[in-house]
């Protein structure tokens, strides 16, 4: 059936692939592939199509001669073209194998792996090879040992090397690469050798099941998705690392801290994110955790940053720990946990009183030039000069840093938004924190007004946890220029009197550890508000019998056990929240 030139470029661009066949006893039928074939999928295709193309040689039984010498400078000249078959169509020779090359050119195309003209590996394939060899090199020590080219060959092929298998691997990147191996392990460039070697001899499927186990697609391009499952997030909820992912996390760490001095250099970041497509942390990081005396980031500030990213941005968390080879080091195992999860709708967590979240989240707000910044890197540990020191372009807009609330340890993000006027808007996102910190220079008789105003905007009427902190008490305490004082108006909402602060003094958590503690437990703001009152021990269960009256405890016991647990802790002197008030 004929084909119009409009059909027939139709069928072109759905093709996968396209057997181009000329009649092997007829010389100007080859000379028609080069005259108008190949150039005609050029023009339909684009001049950089991947297309993969088979050259078909039919009626072989027609002659005693092959056509392959002739072919071979047109598959040099044309790189889309796989391989060449000479057939017969009447007595079915190679038939059978042409399909079969058409299938590989479709499943295992050799284009995005292999560069015809400069005869080696294309650079795209290259650096998808150079990631692999870095994930499997397990103790980062440039070299693949027996153990780690055993457990690759187990988790790309599912299967052992047979006996003597190996070493001859070896004896033959060996003479194709001297520098491929080195103290009897694979080198970079032996991994390369070794692949080039398979391609070379037409076994491009074993290079693609690699490639494809980790998570590169057809155009070498890493599918992140296949590699860790793609977390949805629901309202009112959020997004942690699980165990596994904190595992993972703190083995990767391991492996790049290459001097063992427990924390990672500017250099051995670089290394570690070498997998990754760019450098996801910048020079802001430094002053987003704690860091050790170099202002390098050590293990525990390099574990809240990745619960800082969870928390913030899920989506480029799950890819950075697809990028870093999560799916091949973490245990392989049926039902493996993922590295990322879920936490419970925080509606739950508020009918409950209590959190099992191990993130929680703190809206740092107050007016511009109420020292918040400041006030954000106090958690860190720096001081009012250390902070000044902060390039501008570096400042940081989130903190995060560990604290220990009820013997467990958390993770505390302070979230710095300025509020430039009263009238200012908070999105649902900053008004959905786990906690929120309104920040005031009490040094300033206009500043508490702005605070004020959006505690009665956005908080007022929900059952958050709000804390009051009057920042600058170094200058002084000023009357503020508001029909409540600070004391007054958190007396009137049930909140904990203002927190003194200062940057100026030695940084300490109190503050922050209140902060964490009343994040944990939502929906107490009242008992917070009776538990500052500073009454003694003897007096709390008096409280209790009360807690009832001001609808504090319900009917179910889990919360009256954990009123009672809370009193006698408070009684032996050891409760969390025994720095509450001004000091």
């Amino acid at each position: 059936m004929e084909q119009t030139d409009s059909q027939l470029e139709s069928e072109l661009e759905r093709a996968d692939v396209v057997c181009i066949v000329y009649a092997v006893d007829d010389e100007d039928s080859l000379d028609s592939v080069t005259d108008h074939w190949l150039p005609l999928l050029r023009v339909t295709l684009g001049q950089d199509h991947t297309t993969p193309v088979i050259l078909v040689g039919n009626k072989v039984d027609q002659v005693d001669y092959t056509t392959m010498e002739a072919v071979m400078p047109i598959m040099n000249d044309y790189e889309e073209i796989e391989t060449c078959v000479e057939c017969s169509a009447r007595n079915l020779k190679n038939i059978s194998e042409m399909f079969y090359f058409a299938q590989k050119a479709v499943l295992h195309p050799s284009a995005p792996l292999w560069n015809y003209q400069d005869k080696d590996l294309t650079d795209s394939c290259k650096r998808a090879l150079g990631r692999i060899f870095k994930i499997c090199d397990m103790d980062n020590d440039g070299i693949l040992s027996d153990q780690e080219l055993a457990r690759f060959q187990r988790r790309c092929f599912n299967m052992d090397l047979e006996p003597g298998t190996l070493d001859s691997l070896k004896a033959v990147v060996q003479k194709n690469s001297p520098e491929g191996i080195s103290n009897e392990g694979l080198t970079s460039k032996g991994f390369l050798t070794l692949n080039s070697l398979f391609i070379q001899r037409g076994r491009h499927e074993t290079t693609w099941t690699i490639l494809r186990k980790f998570g590169y697609a057809d155009d070498l391009t890493i599918q992140p998705d296949q590699l860790v499952p793609p977390i949805t997030l629901s309202q009112g909820t959020t997004v942690e690392l699980t165990q596994t992912g904190m595992d993972f996390l703190t083995s990767l760490f391991g492996k790049h801290d290459l001097d063992q001095d427990q924390a990672l250099s500017p250099q051995e970041l670089v290394s570690m994110f070498s997998t990754c497509p760019n450098m996801p942390w910048g020079p802001e990081v430094y002053y987003q955790v704690p860091t050790n005396h170099k202002n390098w980031i050590g293990l525990p500030g390099y574990l809240a940053l990745w619960n800082l990213t969870a928390l913030l941005d899920p989506a480029k968390c799950g890819e950075l720990l697809a990028h870093l080879g999560f799916d091949y080091q973490a245990p392989y195992v049926p039902n493996r946990q993922p590295p990322l999860a879920n936490t419970k709708d925080k509606k739950l967590d508020i009918a409950k009183r209590q959190t099992s979240k191990s993130v929680y989240s703190c809206l740092v707000v107050g007016p511009r030039d109420a020292g918040k910044t400041t006030f954000c890197q106090r958690f860190l540990g720096r001081g009012h000069e250390a902070t000044a020191d902060i390039p501008i372009d570096e400042k940081p807009k989130s903190i995060v840093n560990s604290v220990v609330v009820y013997g467990q340890q958390k993770y505390l993000v302070l979230l710095d938004t300025d509020v430039l006027s009263a009238s200012d808007c908070l999105n649902s996102t900053q008004t959905g924190c786990d906690v929120i910190c309104l920040v005031y220079d009490s040094s300033n008789p206009r500043s508490f007004e702005y605070c004020a105003r959006i505690y009665l905007r956005y908080f007022s009427t929900t059952q958050l946890p709000v804390l009051v902190v009057a920042n600058k008490s170094d200058k002084g305490v000023v009357r503020q220029d508001y029909i409540l004082q600070p004391e007054a108006f958190c007396a009137k909402h049930k909140l904990p009197p203002p927190q003194k602060a200062s940057a100026r003094v030695v940084p300490a958590k109190d503050i922050f550890l209140k902060l964490a503690t009343m994040a944990a437990f939502p929906n107490l703001k009242r008992l917070v508000h009776a538990m500052i009152l500073k009454r003694p021990p003897g007096e709390w269960l008096g409280i209790l019998r009360h807690l009832k009256q001001l609808g504090l405890v319900g009917e179910d016991s889990g919360m009256l056990k954990f009123t009672i647990g809370l009193a006698l802790v408070a009684m032996g002197g050891i409760f969390a929240f025994r720095f509450f008030g001004n000091r």
